[in-house]
C-alpha cells in the first residue's frame, strides 16, 4: 500500500546550476518542501529533524566528516560488465551509437537481449569486499561509499521494495552489505550513494523504441515488455517526470536502506530528490543516525547544492570555503572501462601523482576528496587501480599527518597552476613543484609541496605573515631544513635524498601558534 503523506509544496525559490555539461536542479535552503499533515510522522523518525525548511537548515556537518578528508567510493554496478563507459544502460539502446553496435556484436539485438540480460550477467565472482577494504585503509582512507542504486533502477542491496536487485537478481548477494561489514570490520565509516532522481525513471526510456532501419526496424526493444515493466519503467518521454506512485515507492526502498544499513553518509546524484519525498527521507535519515550514535548527530548528506555537504562532482572549489564540502571524482571513467568509446577526457586514467595533488588541494580548501577506483564486472580492480592503491600507501604514513583533523590556514595555496573556476574543472594531470598547499593542526603549518623540489622552495605568504618561525621539519626526514625568512619570502633549501615520491610536505612550528586556524 502505497504511503499517503497528505502534503503540500511551499516553494519559494529554485536553484539551477550548471556541472560541466549538465544541468542540475536542486532545492535551495530556502525551497525546502514544507509536510504540513501529520500522517508524515508514520514514516519519520522520531528526533530533532522534521521534514521543513527550519529544521533541515539547523543541520551541521559532523566533525568526523571534516577530519576524516579522504574517502573511497565503490561506484559499482551491473554498468561495469561490458567495459564500455559511464552510461552504459541509458547509451544502448541508441541506434548507430557505438555502445549500440558493441552491443550488437558482443549480445544481440536489444529486443532479444537488454539490460536485464546485462544484469543477470553480473556475478560478481571475484568480489572481496575484506580484501579491499583493507587495501582502501592501508591507502589512507576513512572512509568507503557503496554504490546502492544507478540510474539504471537496480538495487545493489536486499530491496524489501523492489524485484530488481542484487540478491534477486544478478550476482544474488547483498553488495552493500557486505561492504557495510567489511568497512566496519577495517574501521572506516561507511557510506552510500544514490542515483535515482528523476532519471531513475527516465533513464532507459530508449528501451522502449526499436530499430528505424535494417532488418528489425519496429521490432520493439525490450523496454517495452510488460513483464519488464519494474526495471525499465514506462516513461513517455526522455524527460518524463515520474509518477507519485513510483516516487513514493522511492521513498519506500530508500527508507529500506537507511534503516537496513545505517550508513554515516547519503550521498544524492544533484540536489535534493523527488521533493517531499527526499526531504521526509533525510529527515528521517538524520533522526535515525543521531539514535544509532546516542543522539549525537553524526550524519553526512551529500548534494550539489544547497543546506547539506556541497558536492562538486569532478571539480573543486577554487578558493578556500567556509563550509565543509566534497569533491567526487574516479580515478578513470564512473564505470570500469576497456576503453573510452567517446574520447571522455575525464575518463583518462590519473596517476598517483594527480591523485595526491587533488587530496592536497581540495584539503587545502576544506574539502575532502572522495576518489573512486572502478572495479572489474567480476568485482576485482584493474592493475592500474592497484598501482595508485600502493603509491597511496607508500605516501600516507610519512605525511598523512598533514592531511587528516586538519583545517584551512589564511590562505589555501601559491603557485603557477590555475584551475578554473567552476564545472568540472577537476585536475587531469600532476601539478609541479612550484606549487604549494597548506593545512594546520594544532598551532603547525604544513606545506604540501605538490611535487618534488628541483630547487628552493620559496613561499611568499610566509615572507609577508610577519611571526617568527621556531623549526622547520621535513616529514619522513631526519635532515636539518636550512631556510631563510626575509620580508618578502620564505625559502626553503632542498635536501639531498627525498623520503617519497608525488609531493612531500613541510612542518612548520611558529613562536605565536595563533596564525589563522579555521
Amino acid at each position: 500500500m502505497p504511503f499517503n503523506f497528505g502534503i503540500r509544496f511551499v516553494f519559494v525559490g529554485v536553484l539551477a546550476f550548471d556541472l560541466g555539461g549538465h544541468t542540475a536542479f536542486a532545492q535551495s535552503a530556502t525551497a525546502i518542501a514544507a509536510v504540513t499533515a501529520p500522517s508524515a510522522t508514520s514514516v519519520i523518525a522520531a528526533g530533532p529533524f522534521r521534514p521543513t525548511a527550519d529544521s533541515l537548515n539547523q543541520y551541521r556537518c559532523p566533525e568526523w566528516f571534516r577530519n576524516a578528508k579522504f574517502g573511497i567510493w565503490s561506484h559499482w554496478g551491473p554498468d561495469s560488465i561490458p567495459g564500455l563507459g559511464n552510461n552504459y544502460a541509458h547509451d544502448l539502446w541508441h541506434l548507430g551509437g557505438s555502445e549500440y553496435k558493441w552491443h550488437l556484436e558482443h549480445y544481440g539485438h536489444p529486443s532479444k537481449f537488454g539490460y536485464k540480460d546485462v544484469i543477470e550477467s553480473w556475478k560478481a565472482e571475484k568480489f572481496d569486499p575484506d580484501a579491499l577494504a583493507a587495501k582502501y585503509k592501508a591507502a589512507g582512507a576513512k572512509y568507503l561509499v557503496a554504490l546502492a542504486t544507478h540510474h539504471d533502477n537496480f538495487d545493489c542491496f536486499d530491496s524489501t521494495y523492489h524485484e530488481w536487485n542484487s540478491v534477486k537478481k544478478g550476482p544474488h548477494k547483498d553488495i552493500v552489505g557486505l561492504w557495510r561489514e567489511a568497512a566496519l570490520k577495517a574501521g572506516l565509516r561507511f557510506g552510500v550513494s544514490s542515483h535515482a532522481d528523476e532519471r531513475g525513471w527516465n533513464y532507459m526510456y530508449g528501451a522502449r523504441l526499436s530499430d528505424t532501419t535494417g532488418p528489425l526496424a519496429g521490432v520493439p526493444y525490450q523496454g517495452a515488455d510488460p513483464a519488464y515493466e519494474s526495471l525499465y519503467n514506462t516513461p513517455q518521454n526522455p524527460k518524463d517526470k515520474p509518477p507519485e506512485s513510483w516516487k513514493q515507492t522511492w521513498l519506500k526502498r530508500h527508507i529500506n536502506l537507511v534503516d537496513k544499513y545505517r550508513p554515516d553518509l547519503l550521498y544524492f546524484d544533484g540536489g535534493i530528490p523527488h521533493g517531499t519525498y527526499g526531504v521526509e527521507l533525510i529527515a528521517h535519515y538524520l533522526n535515525s543516525n543521531a539514535k544509532e550514535h546516542n543522539g549525537i548527530e553524526e550524519a553526512v548528506v551529500n548534494v550539489k547544492a544547497g543546506t547539506f555537504v556541497r558536492d562538486y562532482e569532478r571539480g573543486v572549489a577554487n578558493t578556500s570555503q567556509e563550509k565543509p564540502w566534497q569533491d567526487d571524482t574516479s580515478l578513470a571513467g564512473w564505470f570500469y572501462m576497456n576503453h573510452n568509446p567517446r574520447n571522455d577526457p575525464h575518463s583518462l586514467q590519473k596517476s598517483a601523482a594527480t591523485v595526491i595533488h587533488t587530496l592536497a588541494d581540495v584539503v587545502s580548501k576544506n574539502g575532502n576528496l572522495l576518489m573512486n577506483f572502478p572495479q572489474r564486472g567480476d568485482g576485482s580492480l584493474y592493475p592500474e587501480c592497484e598501482a595508485v592503491l600502493d603509491e597511496l600507501a607508500k605516501w600516507m604514513p610519512i605525511n598523512g599527518e598533514a592531511i587528516f583533523d586538519t583545517r584551512p590556514w589564511i590562505t589555501f595555496g601559491e603557485g603557477p597552476t590555475t584551475i578554473a573556476p567552476k564545472g568540472m574543472n577537476e585536475l587531469m594531470a600532476p601539478m609541479t613543484w612550484q606549487d604549494v598547499r597548506f593545512t594546520m593542526k594544532g598551532g603547525v603549518l604544513y606545506v604540501i609541496v605538490c611535487g618534488i623540489p628541483q630547487g628552493p622552495v620559496e613561499i611568499k605568504s610566509l615572507g609577508q605573515l610577519g611571526r617568527k618561525i621556531d623549526s622547520v621539519e621535513l616529514l619522513g626526514s631526519h635532515d636539518t631544513i636550512r631556510y631563510q625568512q626575509e620580508p618578502e619570502r620564505f625559502a626553503m633549501q632542498p635536501v639531498k635524498e627525498w623520503p617519497c615520491r608525488h609531493a612531500v610536505v613541510f612542518k612548520i612550528k611558529f613562536s605565536s601558534a595563533k596564525i589563522g586556524l579555521r
